[in-house]
C-alpha cells in the first residue's frame, strides 16, 4: 500500500468523467487499498479515485460509524430520501474550504465489492453525504459547485464539537 497525492481543486483531471471498471484485478484492488490509506491519511472521510489522478469509478469511504472502509466500484445513487440536510462539507481537493451544502437525509447506493459482487447500502447522516458527495467526484463535479453559504474552520469547529458531546 501507498500515500498517493491528492490533486487539489484546479486541476483539470477532478473536472473529468470517469470510467467505469469493467475488470475487478489487481490494479484495482491496489487502487482500492492505497485509496483507504490515502483517505485516512488526510484524516478524509471519503475519496475517489480521480482525486488521486484515475480517471474509474471507484470510492471509498469510512464515516467513522463502525462500517469500516467501504469499498465502492462502479456505484450509482439509486434512492435519496426527500428529506434534506443542510450542513458543513469540506473536501480533500479543496483544502481550507468548507461550505454549507444540501444533502439528502439518506442516499442509497449499488456498487460492486472488490470481489466482484453487486450489494447496496443505505447511509444516513454523515454516510448518505459521503456517499453524494464522492460520486459527484466521478463524474468531474466538486463540493463548491452546491455550496449555498461558506463558513470559516471556527464555525466548522464549533459545529463538530456539538456532535461529539
Amino acid at each position: 500500500m501507498a500515500i498517493r497525492n491528492i490533486l487539489k481543486i484546479g486541476d483539470e483531471t477532478l473536472n473529468k468523467k470517469c470510467r467505469q471498471v469493467n475488470k475487478i484485478d489487481d490494479r484495482i484492488i491496489t487502487l482500492l487499498e492505497d485509496m483507504a490509506q490515502t483517505m485516512h491519511e488526510a484524516n478524509g472521510l471519503g475519496l475517489a479515485a480521480p482525486q488521486v489522478g484515475v480517471l474509474r469509478r471507484v470510492v471509498v469511504v469510512d464515516a467513522g460509524e463502525g462500517e469500516g472502509v467501504i469499498e465502492l466500484i462502479n456505484p450509482q445513487l439509486i434512492k435519496l430520501s426527500d428529506e434534506t440536510v443542510n450542513d458543513v462539507e469540506g473536501c480533500l481537493s479543496v483544502p481550507g474550504k468548507w461550505g454549507y451544502v444540501v444533502r439528502p437525509k439518506t442516499a442509497t447506493v449499488r456498487a460492486f465489492d472488490r470481489n466482484g459482487k453487486e450489494f447496496e447500502m443505505t447511509g444516513e447522516g454523515i454516510l448518505a453525504r459521503a456517499f453524494c458527495h464522492e460520486l459527484e467526484h466521478l463524474d468531474g463535479h466538486l463540493f463548491t459547485e452546491r455550496v449555498t453559504e461558506y463558513c470559516d474552520s471556527e464555525e466548522v469547529t464549533e459545529r463538530r464539537k456539538g456532535t461529539e458531546e
